[in-house]
Protein backbone atom coordinates (compact mmCIF):
# COMPACT_ATOMS: atom_id res chain seq x y z
CA UNK A 1 0.00 0.00 0.00
CA UNK A 2 1.63 3.26 -0.74
CA UNK A 3 1.79 6.01 1.28
CA UNK A 4 -0.78 8.01 0.50
CA UNK A 5 -3.42 5.15 0.79
CA UNK A 6 -1.65 3.98 3.98
CA UNK A 7 -2.37 7.25 5.86
CA UNK A 8 -6.19 7.96 4.26
CA UNK A 9 -6.70 4.28 5.64
CA UNK A 10 -5.74 4.96 9.24
CA UNK A 11 -7.43 8.34 8.93
CA UNK A 12 -11.24 7.19 8.13
CA UNK A 13 -11.23 5.82 11.57
CA UNK A 14 -10.94 9.08 13.21
CA UNK A 15 -14.46 10.68 14.02
CA UNK A 16 -14.49 14.82 12.59
CA UNK A 17 -11.33 14.96 10.56
CA UNK A 18 -12.20 13.86 7.28
CA UNK A 19 -12.73 16.29 4.93
CA UNK A 20 -15.53 16.56 2.63
CA UNK A 21 -15.86 16.75 -0.60
CA UNK A 22 -18.84 17.59 -2.34
CA UNK A 23 -19.94 15.70 -5.52
CA UNK A 24 -22.96 17.49 -6.81
CA UNK A 25 -22.96 17.17 -10.93
CA UNK A 26 -21.77 13.86 -11.06
CA UNK A 27 -23.60 12.68 -14.35
CA UNK A 28 -26.13 15.25 -14.47
CA UNK A 29 -24.87 17.64 -17.66
CA UNK A 30 -26.69 17.37 -20.54
CA UNK A 31 -25.08 19.46 -22.56
CA UNK A 32 -21.70 20.83 -22.20
CA UNK A 33 -21.42 23.96 -19.79
CA UNK A 34 -20.51 27.59 -20.91
CA UNK A 35 -16.38 28.46 -20.13
CA UNK A 36 -16.76 29.77 -16.28
CA UNK A 37 -15.69 32.94 -15.59
CA UNK A 38 -11.68 33.84 -14.33
CA UNK A 39 -11.89 33.36 -10.35
CA UNK A 40 -12.65 36.54 -8.38
CA UNK A 41 -9.41 37.29 -6.20
CA UNK A 42 -9.33 35.50 -2.60
CA UNK A 43 -11.27 37.45 -0.03
CA UNK A 44 -9.85 37.89 3.31
CA UNK A 45 -10.29 34.94 5.25
CA UNK A 46 -10.72 34.43 9.40
CA UNK A 47 -9.16 32.09 11.09
CA UNK A 48 -11.94 30.55 11.79
CA UNK A 49 -12.98 26.93 10.90
CA UNK A 50 -16.37 27.57 8.67
CA UNK A 51 -17.40 23.65 8.97
CA UNK A 52 -16.55 23.01 12.42
CA UNK A 53 -16.08 19.21 13.83
CA UNK A 54 -19.34 17.88 14.34
CA UNK A 55 -20.51 17.53 18.27
CA UNK A 56 -17.92 20.49 19.32
CA UNK A 57 -19.58 23.47 19.94
CA UNK A 58 -17.32 26.49 19.64
CA UNK A 59 -17.16 28.99 22.38
CA UNK A 60 -15.68 32.93 22.25
CA UNK A 61 -12.09 32.84 22.87
CA UNK A 62 -11.61 34.49 26.01
CA UNK A 63 -9.13 37.36 27.64
CA UNK A 64 -6.08 35.60 29.21
CA UNK A 65 -4.37 31.95 28.98
CA UNK A 66 -6.03 28.96 27.45
CA UNK A 67 -3.34 26.03 27.54
CA UNK A 68 -6.23 23.18 27.94
CA UNK A 69 -9.73 22.47 25.88
CA UNK A 70 -12.27 22.91 27.98
CA UNK A 71 -14.75 20.47 29.16
CA UNK A 72 -15.31 16.85 28.47
CA UNK A 73 -14.71 15.17 25.36
CA UNK A 74 -12.11 13.32 23.35
CA UNK A 75 -10.49 16.20 21.82
CA UNK A 76 -6.86 16.57 20.71
CA UNK A 77 -5.17 20.21 19.49
CA UNK A 78 -2.24 19.45 17.26
CA UNK A 79 -0.72 22.86 17.33
CA UNK A 80 2.32 23.31 15.51
CA UNK A 81 4.94 26.34 15.85
CA UNK A 82 7.98 27.83 14.41
CA UNK A 83 8.72 26.98 10.36
CA UNK A 84 12.19 27.05 10.36
CA UNK A 85 12.70 24.70 7.87
CA UNK A 86 10.71 24.47 4.61
CA UNK A 87 10.83 20.76 3.85
CA UNK A 88 9.06 20.58 7.35
CA UNK A 89 6.17 22.57 6.85
CA UNK A 90 5.89 20.91 3.17
CA UNK A 91 5.89 17.57 5.20
CA UNK A 92 2.64 18.66 7.76
CA UNK A 93 0.64 20.32 4.56
CA UNK A 94 0.75 17.37 2.95
CA UNK A 95 -0.04 15.31 6.20
CA UNK A 96 -3.03 17.77 6.71
CA UNK A 97 -3.80 16.70 3.27
CA UNK A 98 -3.88 13.55 2.93
CA UNK A 99 -5.17 12.00 6.75
CA UNK A 100 -7.46 14.67 7.22
CA UNK A 101 -6.17 15.87 10.54
CA UNK A 102 -7.22 19.35 11.80
CA UNK A 103 -4.30 21.55 12.83
CA UNK A 104 -3.64 24.62 13.95
CA UNK A 105 -0.23 26.70 12.73
CA UNK A 106 1.47 29.41 14.36
CA UNK A 107 4.35 30.30 12.07
CA UNK A 108 6.74 33.38 12.29
CA UNK A 109 6.90 34.83 9.60
CA UNK A 110 10.60 35.74 8.86
CA UNK A 111 10.95 32.30 7.71
CA UNK A 112 10.65 31.47 4.03
CA UNK A 113 8.85 27.94 4.57
CA UNK A 114 5.67 29.60 4.79
CA UNK A 115 6.06 31.57 1.71
CA UNK A 116 7.31 28.54 -0.51
CA UNK A 117 4.43 26.62 1.24
CA UNK A 118 1.50 29.08 0.88
CA UNK A 119 -0.06 27.42 -2.17
CA UNK A 120 -0.20 23.77 -0.30
CA UNK A 121 -1.72 25.38 2.68
CA UNK A 122 -3.98 28.36 1.90
CA UNK A 123 -6.97 25.90 0.62
CA UNK A 124 -6.45 23.96 3.85
CA UNK A 125 -6.42 27.41 5.59
CA UNK A 126 -9.70 28.16 3.45
CA UNK A 127 -11.50 24.93 4.28
CA UNK A 128 -11.31 25.69 8.24
CA UNK A 129 -9.12 22.30 8.50
CA UNK A 130 -6.18 24.38 9.44
CA UNK A 131 -5.99 27.14 11.62
CA UNK A 132 -3.67 30.08 12.43
CA UNK A 133 -2.37 31.99 15.05
CA UNK A 134 0.15 34.91 15.72
CA UNK A 135 3.73 33.55 17.00
CA UNK A 136 5.53 36.93 16.93
CA UNK A 137 7.51 37.92 13.40
CA UNK A 138 11.10 36.64 14.21
CA UNK A 139 10.26 34.45 17.74
CA UNK A 140 11.94 36.89 20.55
CA UNK A 141 11.50 36.55 24.17
CA UNK A 142 8.55 38.93 24.39
CA UNK A 143 8.97 40.29 28.18
CA UNK A 144 12.43 41.49 27.16
CA UNK A 145 11.35 43.82 24.42
CA UNK A 146 9.85 47.40 25.05
CA UNK A 147 6.28 48.28 24.54
CA UNK A 148 6.83 49.35 20.89
CA UNK A 149 9.25 46.23 19.91
CA UNK A 150 6.51 43.71 21.01
CA UNK A 151 3.92 46.08 19.48
CA UNK A 152 5.77 46.19 15.96
CA UNK A 153 6.92 42.20 16.12
CA UNK A 154 2.58 41.28 16.16
CA UNK A 155 1.60 43.62 14.30
CA UNK A 156 3.88 42.83 11.18
CA UNK A 157 3.26 38.75 11.94
CA UNK A 158 -0.22 40.13 11.19
CA UNK A 159 0.20 41.64 7.91
CA UNK A 160 2.15 38.73 7.12
CA UNK A 161 -1.04 36.07 7.95
CA UNK A 162 -2.74 38.52 6.01
CA UNK A 163 -1.03 38.90 2.64
CA UNK A 164 0.31 35.55 2.73
CA UNK A 165 -2.69 33.68 3.39
CA UNK A 166 -5.97 36.09 3.32
CA UNK A 167 -5.98 35.79 7.35
CA UNK A 168 -7.32 38.74 9.04
CA UNK A 169 -8.40 37.78 12.23
CA UNK A 170 -7.07 35.45 14.96
CA UNK A 171 -7.83 35.85 18.45
CA UNK A 172 -4.24 33.50 19.01
CA UNK A 173 -0.84 34.95 19.93
CA UNK A 174 1.62 32.18 20.86
CA UNK A 175 4.30 33.77 22.62
CA UNK A 176 7.98 32.55 21.63
CA UNK A 177 8.94 30.14 24.56
CA UNK A 178 5.73 30.57 26.54
CA UNK A 179 7.17 33.90 27.56
CA UNK A 180 4.77 36.47 28.79
CA UNK A 181 3.60 39.14 31.44
CA UNK A 182 0.69 41.09 31.93
CA UNK A 183 1.78 43.98 30.03
CA UNK A 184 2.79 41.89 26.69
CA UNK A 185 -0.92 39.96 27.29
CA UNK A 186 -2.30 44.07 27.22
CA UNK A 187 -0.66 45.17 23.95
CA UNK A 188 -1.50 41.58 22.54
CA UNK A 189 -5.33 42.40 23.52
CA UNK A 190 -4.93 45.78 22.24
CA UNK A 191 -3.92 44.40 18.87
CA UNK A 192 -6.35 42.17 18.76
CA UNK A 193 -4.92 38.67 20.34
CA UNK A 194 -7.26 38.32 23.86
CA UNK A 195 -6.00 34.68 24.12
CA UNK A 196 -2.82 34.00 25.11
CA UNK A 197 -2.73 30.08 23.51
CA UNK A 198 0.04 27.67 25.46
CA UNK A 199 -0.31 24.57 25.66
CA UNK A 200 -0.32 21.29 28.15
CA UNK A 201 1.08 18.60 26.03
CA UNK A 202 4.58 18.80 23.49
CA UNK A 203 6.12 16.53 20.67
CA UNK A 204 9.57 18.07 22.34
CA UNK A 205 10.69 18.34 18.77
CA UNK A 206 12.16 22.12 20.13
CA UNK A 207 15.35 20.02 20.01
CA UNK A 208 16.83 17.31 17.43
CA UNK A 209 15.09 13.89 18.46
CA UNK A 210 14.63 10.66 17.43
CA UNK A 211 11.84 9.17 15.69
CA UNK A 212 11.56 6.76 18.38
CA UNK A 213 11.61 9.92 20.61
CA UNK A 214 9.07 11.92 18.92
CA UNK A 215 6.82 8.67 19.06
CA UNK A 216 7.11 8.20 22.83
CA UNK A 217 6.67 12.08 23.59
CA UNK A 218 3.28 11.63 21.66
CA UNK A 219 1.98 8.68 23.36
CA UNK A 220 2.85 10.55 26.88
CA UNK A 221 0.57 13.72 26.00
CA UNK A 222 -1.96 12.85 23.42
CA UNK A 223 -4.67 12.77 25.82
CA UNK A 224 -8.63 13.73 25.44
CA UNK A 225 -8.67 17.79 25.58
CA UNK A 226 -4.92 18.24 25.26
CA UNK A 227 -3.35 20.98 23.27
CA UNK A 228 -0.56 19.45 22.05
CA UNK A 229 3.00 22.08 20.64
CA UNK A 230 4.92 20.49 17.88
CA UNK A 231 7.38 22.43 15.93
CA UNK A 232 8.02 22.77 11.74
CA UNK A 233 12.02 22.76 12.34
CA UNK A 234 13.36 19.11 12.66
CA UNK A 235 12.65 16.40 10.16
CA UNK A 236 12.28 13.74 12.88
CA UNK A 237 8.47 14.12 13.40
CA UNK A 238 8.32 13.97 9.18
CA UNK A 239 8.98 9.90 9.66
CA UNK A 240 6.13 9.07 12.02
CA UNK A 241 3.11 10.52 11.47
CA UNK A 242 1.51 6.72 10.27
CA UNK A 243 2.09 5.97 13.99
CA UNK A 244 0.78 9.29 15.27
CA UNK A 245 -2.08 8.37 13.51
CA UNK A 246 -2.73 4.91 15.09
CA UNK A 247 -2.27 6.35 18.25
CA UNK A 248 -4.95 8.66 17.65
CA UNK A 249 -7.59 5.86 16.33
CA UNK A 250 -6.09 4.06 19.00
CA UNK A 251 -7.37 6.10 21.96
CA UNK A 252 -10.49 7.25 20.26
CA UNK A 253 -9.11 10.82 19.79
CA UNK A 254 -10.47 13.45 16.88
CA UNK A 255 -8.26 16.59 16.49
CA UNK A 256 -9.71 20.02 16.34
CA UNK A 257 -8.04 23.13 15.62
CA UNK A 258 -8.08 25.84 18.03
CA UNK A 259 -10.52 27.64 15.95
CA UNK A 260 -13.20 24.79 16.42
CA UNK A 261 -13.01 25.56 19.97
CA UNK A 262 -12.80 29.25 20.27
CA UNK A 263 -14.57 30.35 17.16
CA UNK A 264 -15.08 34.12 17.68
CA UNK A 265 -13.02 37.03 17.83
CA UNK A 266 -13.20 38.36 21.67
CA UNK A 267 -13.42 41.51 23.14
CA UNK A 268 -10.34 43.55 23.48
CA UNK A 269 -9.77 44.32 27.01
CA UNK A 270 -6.63 44.84 29.17
CA UNK A 271 -4.99 43.71 32.03
CA UNK A 272 -4.99 39.75 31.06
CA UNK A 273 -3.92 37.76 33.71
CA UNK A 274 -0.37 36.70 33.54
CA UNK A 275 0.61 32.54 33.65
CA UNK A 276 3.31 31.20 35.22
CA UNK A 277 3.80 28.96 32.62
CA UNK A 278 7.29 29.52 30.55
CA UNK A 279 8.53 26.35 28.29
CA UNK A 280 10.08 26.07 25.26
CA UNK A 281 7.43 27.23 21.87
Amino acid sequence: MDRRRFLLALAAGLAGTAVARGGAGLGDAVTPPAAAPPPAPPAPLQAIAPRGVPGVVPLPPPVGVVDTIPGEGASLALTIDDGTSTEVVAAFARFAQDSGVRMTFFPNGRYASWQDNAPLLRPLVESGQVALGNHTWSHPDLTTLGDQEVAEEIRRNQEFLRTTFGVRDTPFLRPPFGAHDERTDRIAADLGHPTIALWDGTLEDFRVLTPEEVVAAARRWFNPQTIVVGHANHPAVTTVYGALLELIAERGLRTVTLADVWATPGQRVRGAAASGRVATG
